[in-house]
């Protein structure tokens, strides 16, 4: 029987916007949401996304495979509203623009929004245009391909819950990619929430002794160092220790994602306990009890 930790979760505040993405193909449109929410960065001041869901043609405005996705920066307030815009902006040009016959949608119903014509719709260096789809107010932006880019004029975007986790201790990596890729899996099924690292394999901790690098590795949980460092936090028999951290719309969202991934995995061979990240407050206001998840 795998054994769930006493412990809790450690998440904290911080801004998301949530858009829709549609393309011609399959392929052309997972191009553009795995560049989009590529490389997690909020550790360095950037940001972070990830994939909400995949949206079936009939489900979307014009037709076409969509998938919903979220960019979040961390904390709440009018510099990290500033910042998601900027990187909103860079990430839609660069990584959803780009791809062919992609095109973009409001999916957060939000008084607050962002003009998306300063960081996008410019890339029509003055030749872009406004149309009326479907009751949306989108701007066309002229490119090469023939196929023009459209984004709607005004994206939404609110306060939410970042840094939910859970970590799993096995007794082989084999059986943490499996836990691993069961939970993942059963995140994508709970609206609004996504992790941005899927499987991530470097859990870090707030201190560390090269601070120009950012996050290290959290050494007191690292298998491989258990026989070489005095004081360490692995158990006897563990092989792997990946974690699965979750961002939210609102902390319930992140609650449901925690505990849809824990139930998702309790019979995986070789899991032996369900713990979670914490650092006595170091990095958020949040405590998210394991025990209130699986009772």
């Amino acid at each position: 029987m795998v054994e769930i930790i006493d412990t809790y979760a450690e998440a904290f505040e911080g801004t998301v916007t949530q858009l829709l993405v549609t393309a011609k193909n399959e392929a052309l449109l997972k191009q553009a949401v795995y560049s989009f929410t590529a490389l997690p960065s909020t550790v360095f001041g950037d940001a972070e996304g990830g994939l909400v869901r995949w949206v079936d043609t009939k489900k979307t405005p014009d037709g076409r495979p969509g998938a919903v996705v979220q960019l979040w920066v961390l904390g709440y307030g009018k510099k990290p509203i500033a910042t998601l815009e900027d990187r909103l902006g860079r990430r839609t040009r660069q990584g959803i623009l780009v791809v062919p016959t992609t095109a973009v949608f409001n999916d957060l119903k939000t008084k607050n929004q962002f003009d998306m014509m300063k960081t996008v719709g410019h890339c029509g260096d003055g030749y872009e245009w406004i149309i009326d789809y479907k009751d949306r107010r989108m701007i066309n932006v002229p490119i090469m391909m023939g196929h023009d880019f459209l984004i709607e004029h005004n994206l939404g975007y609110r306060e939410g819950v970042m840094g939910g986790n859970i970590w799993m201790f096995c007794e082989s990596v084999e059986a943490a990619l499996e836990a691993g890729e069961k939970g993942v899996e059963a995140i994508l099924k709970v609206d609004g929430a996504i992790t941005s690292f899927n499987i991530c394999s470097a859990g870090s901790k707030p201190e560390t002794n090269f601070p120009e690098i950012g996050p290290s590795t959290n050494h007191w949980f690292c298998p491989t160092l258990k026989d070489k460092i005095e004081g360490s936090k692995v158990p006897s028999g563990i092989k792997s220790i990946p974690e699965i951290v979750i961002d939210g719309l609102d902390m319930e969202t992140v609650k449901r994602a925690m505990k849809a991934a824990i139930d998702a995995i309790l019979d995986v061979p070789g899991l032996r306990s369900i713990s979670a990240g914490n650092y006595g407050g170091k990095l958020g206001k949040y405590k998210i009890y394991l025990k209130d998840l699986s009772s």
